[in-house]
């Protein structure tokens, strides 16, 4: 792990923070998509997460895929906890969730191919210690007991830090996962227009990825509590961001946003210090109470800037945040989604249509209802369900106009085939799980296990 130090600018202004943002514009031909996903990991045996150490474990998992496909191993002390390959990366989430940041790609063909080769990677390593991975958006059987907290000095900090704030931000940290998609902008006006479009829209993906309908075994009551989580984790830190709806939105105006987001921490020669509920305003005045006298770089910007969870979240590319983690297929179908609505300049001008009229209001409402109501949430009088299928088509129009195809010759629109099925059935992934509860599984969620197994 990279230490923040005379290596990286030392950071004096806000200009420099401007230009970091703007750093991120880059010409049309040079966008990409970078796809993350989390997943939990469990012994096939008990469905119990796994441990850090062991013989069935995380580290076993991660030092596998360095030794077996050449990963570069990353470190923090002794702890193996991260890897790099070819501009991917391998990181474990709080609670023991396995997360791949995916390369800049060119296409959702790319992208797909990325998730498939390390899926399998992965099951090469895990299938025989009688490990699995599954994606959903929620832990469905354990709660935050179960869990075997990671050896990162990050999460020590935070894990202290989130009750301050919030009741959810614990079980968000420790029992969630999602699946997002990061892209990129041309200009400052590009990525206010694509900020916009992207922010009212998440409630529709989290419609339709919506999968953490189970807490502890039983219904919760949710369709996606993952999103639930994140309304009751930290305000400082979460949610709709009106201000990017107002006159004025801007790199500027983010980053005075960021710059209001309190400090969990700085690294520095190896050590987290913890900095939580600090201001990186006074940071940049040389007083930060635990480093005085200290000036931040721009790699402590970087590490700052991971702290705030919006939505939709602006580092030098937008972070889409909305879906839940789901089956293999979803790991797609997210990518193709926002990159069908993002990347061509039609389809975002249609999408932008649909929801330009919204109030603030509107907008905080349908944050709110989604994850219990689903597609049954309403504006204006409709249900989004309509809204949602409407969203999937911009989608692959922009896709089809894009023209990107496989050796097949099949261009980006099928990965959207399990959304327009949703959209069009009103039938999220969540409610297809409720029902096998009720009915084929007999109101037992260890099936999930075995049938939604990585």
């Amino acid at each position: 792990m990279s230490d923040a130090s005379s290596s990286s600018p030392v950071i004096t202004d806000k200009a420099q923070l401007i230009s970091y943002f703007e750093s991120g514009n880059k010409p049309k031909d040079q966008w990409r998509i970078g796809t993350e996903h989390e997943k939990f990991a469990y012994c096939d045996e008990t469905f119990r997460p796994l441990k850090y150490d062991g013989e069935k474990s995380i580290k076993v998992i991660l030092e596998g895929l360095a030794n077996r496909f050449g990963w570069t191993p990353g470190y923090e002390g002794e702890n193996i906890i991260a890897l790099t390959d070819a501009g991917a990366s391998v990181t474990l989430e709080p609670g023991g969730q396995v997360e791949l940041s995916g390369a800049p790609l060119e296409t959702v063909h790319d992208t797909c191919r990325e998730v498939h080769a390390h899926l399998h990677q992965v099951k090469e390593i895990t299938e025989p210690l009688g490990i699995h991975m599954m994606g959903m958006g929620y832990n469905p059987k354990w709660n935050r007991d179960a869990v075997n907290w990671m050896p990162k000095g990050r999460y020590k900090i935070m894990r202290d830090y989130m009750p301050k704030r919030g009741n959810l931000g614990l079980d968000m940290m420790s029992l969630s996962c999602t699946v997002q998609v990061n892209l990129d902008f041309s200009s400052e006006a590009d990525m206010v227009k694509k900020f916009r479009t992207s922010l009212a829209l998440q409630p529709i993906a989290t419609a339709l990825f919506a999968n953490s309908p189970f807490t502890n075994g039983k219904p919760n009551g949710y369709l996606s509590y993952r999103s639930h989580l994140w309304t009751d984790t930290d305000p400082d830190r979460c949610g709709m961001l009106s201000f990017v709806f107002e006159d004025g939105m801007s790199f500027e105006r983010y980053l005075d946003y960021v710059l209001d987001v309190p400090m969990y921490f700085v690294y520095r020669n190896g050590v987290y210090h913890d900095a939580s509920g600090e201001s990186f305003r006074d940071f940049m005045q040389g007083k930060l109470k635990v480093l005085p006298g200290e000036l931040p770089t721009i790699k402590d910007w970087d590490d700052h800037i991971t702290t705030a969870f919006p939505e939709v979240r602006m580092k030098k590319f937008l972070e889409m945040r909305g879906a839940d983690g789901g089956p293999w297929k979803s790991l797609c179908a997210l990518p193709a989604l926002w990159v069908g609505l993002l990347y061509d300049q039609s389809a975002l001008d249609a999408a932008w249509d649909l929801v330009k009229g919204w109030s603030d209001e509107e907008r905080q409402l349908l944050r709110a209802e989604v994850p219990a109501k689903g597609f049954n949430t309403e504006i204006r009088g409709k249900k989004i369900q309509e809204l949602a299928v409407e969203v999937v088509k911009i989608a692959a129009s922009g896709l089809e106009n894009r023209g990107r195809t496989d050796v097949q010759g099949r261009d980006e629109t099928h990965f959207l085939e399990t959304l327009m099925e949703t959209a069009e059935s009103g039938i999220t992934p969540a409610e297809k799980n409720l029902k096998a509860y009720h009915e084929r599984w007999n109101q037992s969620v260890d099936p999930i296990f075995v049938e939604n197994a990585y």
